[in-house]
């Protein structure tokens, strides 16, 4: 039987009310989380494939998902990339659950998308959860976050697991977002999690952030929580421990990161929405604290110097992070005097004080030139100190 793009495997169940858990890759399923997740979920109630595509290459470029061979009681089989998904069902729940292992399209993504809305439709979808992984700055140290959106009753039966925040990005995406958006107009329910990783980590498979996972969609869907077992997870989290130097930069690039998650990552939804409900301010709570603080610290400490050879040194007490899509700038003003000068680099202009790590001294041969950009953005100065 054909449903769209998708060949249904005999025999084909009836279902009703059913709950479909998708995963997306290679773009939000980093460390495998969302992967490993489905894999447990799968196992626990013996779910069967369902469907496939029934012609994977009209959809997918075969140079970049790659076939493989794999040796199978001694027999070589050779396996295409595809888009899976099983059924099982949940007796112990009475319901009926789809798990769907997307692979982002490369051609004919529009056909591709309506096949799964098509397919979902088939079988009597009424709930549609996206879960994932994505790296993000935070350490390892703390608990994985999770956020995502769930209904009300959810999110209390997930109270204390996840932060239920609704995502403000903007930018390039995937066109499986239009499966999400087509079934908004069918009246399917939508909800997402994720699971945000630290980026400096990195692992093939991430199975602490799996569990983190597991924990939600247990509470969500009523699984035993025993499948969110956090052995394998911890043991890893542990190797990672051992291996950095605390000493070091990275080490030093934790501790800030540390910093910034128990300063506003850990804080309650109602504190951090304080800003998204206010139309008196541009700027997040973070980078609103970050400005202030360097205020004060600069009211009377700016060091000057006839050659720009003394500097004033601006420690981030811990990462800013700016909203996507927004222009930022750093100005300069001097309100009080006009006496003042700002020295910036120049390419192929000496430096006026030596390279980092280089001593000081009274031979500026060995200053050297300034050869390569050292940061990004645009230098813009105004004649009347507003126009910026």
């Amino acid at each position: 039987m054909r449903i769209g793009e998708f060949e249904l495997i005999d025999p084909i169940s009836e279902m009703e009310n059913t709950i479909a858990i998708s995963m997306l890759r290679p773009w939000i399923d980093v460390g495998r989380v969302g992967t490993l997740a489905l894999r447990k979920l799968q196992k626990h109630i013996k779910a069967q494939e369902f469907a496939k595509l029934h012609t994977p290459g009209k959809f997918f470029d075969f140079t970049r998902y790659r076939p493989r061979t794999k040796l199978v009681d001694g027999k070589k089989t050779f396996i295409k990339p595809n888009t899976i998904i099983q059924h099982g069902y949940d007796s112990s729940n009475n319901q009926h659950f789809l798990f769907l292992h997307i692979r982002e399209p490369h051609n004919f993504s529009e056909e591709y998308t309506n096949s799964i809305v098509e397919l979902l439709k088939f079988c009597d979808v009424k709930e549609y959860c996206r879960i994932g992984g994505m790296y993000d700055s935070v350490p390892h140290t703390r608990p994985i976050r999770i956020t995502g959106n769930l209904k009300e009753d959810q999110q209390i039966r997930a109270s204390g697991l996840i932060n239920p925040r609704r995502s403000t990005y903007q930018g390039p995406t995937s066109i499986v977002n239009q499966v999400n958006e087509d079934l908004d107009a069918l009246n399917v329910f939508n909800t997402t999690l994720m699971a945000h990783l630290p980026q400096y980590v990195q692992l093939d498979e991430d199975h602490l952030g799996t569990a983190r996972l597991l924990e939600v969609l247990c509470s969500v869907y009523g699984f035993p929580m025993e499948l969110a077992d956090t052995t394998q997870g911890n043991e890893q989290y542990d190797g990672i421990n051992d291996s950095i130097d605390y000493d070091g930069e990275m080490g030093n690039l934790i501790k800030q990161l540390e910093m910034y998650y128990d300063r506003v990552l850990s804080k309650s939804e109602e504190r951090l929405n304080i800003n998204d409900n206010s139309s008196q301010t541009d700027f997040s709570e973070d980078v609103q604290d970050f400005l202030n603080q360097m205020g004060e610290r600069f009211e009377n400490n700016i060091n000057t110097s006839d050659d720009a050879s003394v500097p004033t040194t601006i420690n981030f007490p811990s990462p800013v992070f700016l909203e996507s899509g927004k222009e930022y700038a750093l100005v300069f003003l001097s309100p009080g005097s006009d006496e003042f000068e700002m020295w910036v680099a120049t390419m192929g202009q000496k430096n006026v004080t030596p390279p980092v790590g280089l001593p000081a001294t009274t031979d500026d041969s060995q200053f050297g030139v300034v050869t390569k950009q050292y940061i990004g953005g645009s230098l813009f100065k105004s004649q009347n100190g507003t126009i910026w």
